[in-house]
């Protein structure tokens, strides 16, 4: 009887075992397969992979800004694992950066319908707005993360149905419904925009080691004032978790804005030629292919500004930067005569 029951405990030790062994590997398999997986899901797109096929469409003037910022928003849309930003489940819940990268294309996007809505659809202050971008703009700036009714996808689908709808009306036959004017005043009000969107996430880049700026928020204006007092000298730093955040949401506004700025070019192209000023946007988009360039580390290192480890945070803001001072000067060129 002894030599049963021993028997049967050396029996139910491996059992044990091997059940413990099995859950194990299953747990380590399933960890690799959403680490791949979330790496695939994460992979940013080509440089200028967006850009319009104007080859095979009519040569209308506004096609390629329309055209590109529709495809944008359907590469959010249908890029692989689809729109992340607002996904509850595993492994999309455990991913930041393309959901940061989306942000940063999501708020160029946004800048650019209303732009269109404004100014570039628009004769003059007084003239009747599209019925198709009052549509999209608004639909553009529903909430990015709404995972149930209305889903922020079903939204973005109706903006770009709505961009498409217009820019049907663009290229018809009907020369009356839908203008896109491309004069230098309505390209200088998107490069504003641009601008300050450039300016703020160098200046949330450079912050990723804190720094101390004199205030300089009232300067060059004697009767200027704030409704707050504020220390001549602020202390910035972009909080540490927040500091991959911030990165791939200025390389997702670098690669929007690229598209854009290449449409721009198309369209434009009477205004820049009239006032020399194609090299400027040809110098901007170097800056930006600069900031895409393709990153050899496998994390995001932010280092002390002149310490050991390299700070990828401030090589981005120093191509954005400059990108934001060939802005400037392109919009300055723009308004002259």
């Amino acid at each position: 009887m002894f030599g049963i029951q021993s028997r049967k405990r050396a029996v139910a030790v491996p059992r044990s075992r091997g059940r413990w062994w099995a859950a194990l590997g299953a747990s380590v398999l399933l960890l690799l397969l959403v680490s791949i997986v979330g790496w695939y899901w994460s992979r940013e797109p080509d440089r200028y992979l967006l850009a319009a096929d104007t080859t095979t469409q009519p040569v209308v003037t506004g096609y390629a800004t329309v055209d590109t910022l529709i495809r944008t928003i359907e590469w959010m849309l249908g890029k692989p694992g689809g729109y992340l930003s607002n996904d509850i489940t595993p492994p999309s819940v455990w991913l930041d950066n393309m959901p940061s990268f989306e942000f940063g294309v999501l708020v160029q996007s946004r800048d650019l319908a209303r732009v269109l809505r404004n100014d570039y659809s628009r004769s003059q202050s007084q003239s009747t707005e599209d019925r198709d971008l009052a549509i999209a703009e608004p639909a553009l700036n529903f909430d990015n993360d709404s995972w149930i009714f209305p889903t922020t996808e079903s939204r973005y689908r109706e903006a770009a149905e709505a961009l498409r709808g217009y820019r049907t009306r663009l290229t018809d036959a009907n020369r009356t419904d839908g203008q896109f004017f491309a004069r230098a005043d309505n390209l200088r009000e998107w490069l504003a925009v641009v601008e300050r969107r450039l300016g703020s996430l160098s200046q949330r880049l450079s912050a990723s080691v804190g720094q101390a700026r004199i205030n300089t928020d009232l300067a060059g204006d004697r009767a200027a004032q704030a409704s707050r007092p504020q220390a001549s000298i602020v202390e910035i730093k972009t909080p540490w978790l927040e500091i991959d955040d911030v990165f791939y949401e200025a390389r997702g506004t670098a690669w929007a804005l690229l598209q854009f700025m290449a449409a721009a070019e198309v369209d434009f192209e009477a205004v820049l030629t009239d006032k020399n000023a194609v090299v400027s946007v040809r110098q901007i988009m170097r800056e930006l292919e600069e900031a895409l360039t393709e990153i050899s580390s496998p994390i995001i290192l932010n280092g002390e500004g002149y310490g050991f480890f390299p700070n990828h945070s401030l090589v981005l803001a120093s191509y954005l930067s400059r990108a934001h001072s060939a802005v400037i000067d392109l919009r300055e060129l723009l308004a002259q005569g």
